[in-house]
């Protein structure tokens, strides 16, 4: 998973309130068996003209040259609401999104997003607005830097604080998955199933017997 330290990107501003998972992509895109092709789901209801097409719908914010690109949304509240689908993160972070600030998130959706390397930033409703505002007049040029280390969002003369569990800090910092955390304790790991494999040899035994293709 890539380490998220610091990001200097195009925000685009999706500012409804209660954009659930399955706006972020609906059912129906999610007809693949890995994270691979999910990105072009991404608001598939908003972002295509009909469903099922690929034809791109002009007035949506992902779709207009002025946004091209972009890594960060700016959301309303209670972004990522809704069912638990992983895949809303997934198809997030295939697009190119790293970021989504908002002033509240759906609280599985934030695990979901810790786990995918997809930085969830709290900020002040008003403040999102000041800042999308302050973006709207030229997007491409006007972008938004967002530092985890000092958890500070900036552009221009604009700044703001923000925090984060420190635990997710950590793994977002580090580039960790849960497995990829828990991995970090692998002598600790090796030596208590050693331990174990001495002090009860005989719930092992029939194991290795049958790997070897030896029944007990």
């Amino acid at each position: 998973m890539k380490p998220f330290i610091s990001h200097t990107g195009v925000a685009a501003p999706l500012l409804q309130r209660n954009i659930d998972t399955d706006a972020i992509i609906p059912s129906r895109e999610m007809k693949r068996v890995s994270k691979q092709g999910l990105g072009e789901g991404l608001f598939a209801g908003w972002r295509y003209t009909m469903p099922g097409s690929r034809e791109l719908k002009p007035s949506f914010v992902l779709n207009k040259p002025e946004y091209e690109g972009a890594s960060i949304l700016l959301a309303g509240d209670n972004f990522g609401c809704g069912s638990s689908r992983e895949h809303a993160v997934w198809a997030l972070v295939e697009y190119g999104i790293r970021a989504v600030i908002a002033s509240g998130f759906g609280a599985i959706f934030h695990t979901n997003c810790i786990r995918n390397g997809l930085l969830p930033v709290c900020l002040p409703e008003e403040d999102i607005r000041t800042l999308a505002q302050a973006l709207s007049e030229d997007p491409q040029n006007r972008q938004v830097t967002i530092d985890l280390e000092q958890c500070l969002v900036r552009s221009g003369d604009l700044e703001w604080s923000f925090t984060l569990d420190e635990a997710a800090r950590y793994m977002l910092l580090n580039g960790l998955d849960p497995i990829a955390l828990t991995l970090q304790h692998r002598d600790l790991i090796d030596k208590y199933e050693q331990a174990r494999r001495r002090e009860h040899a005989w719930a092992y035994a029939p194991i290795e017997n049958a790997v070897e293709g030896v029944l007990p």
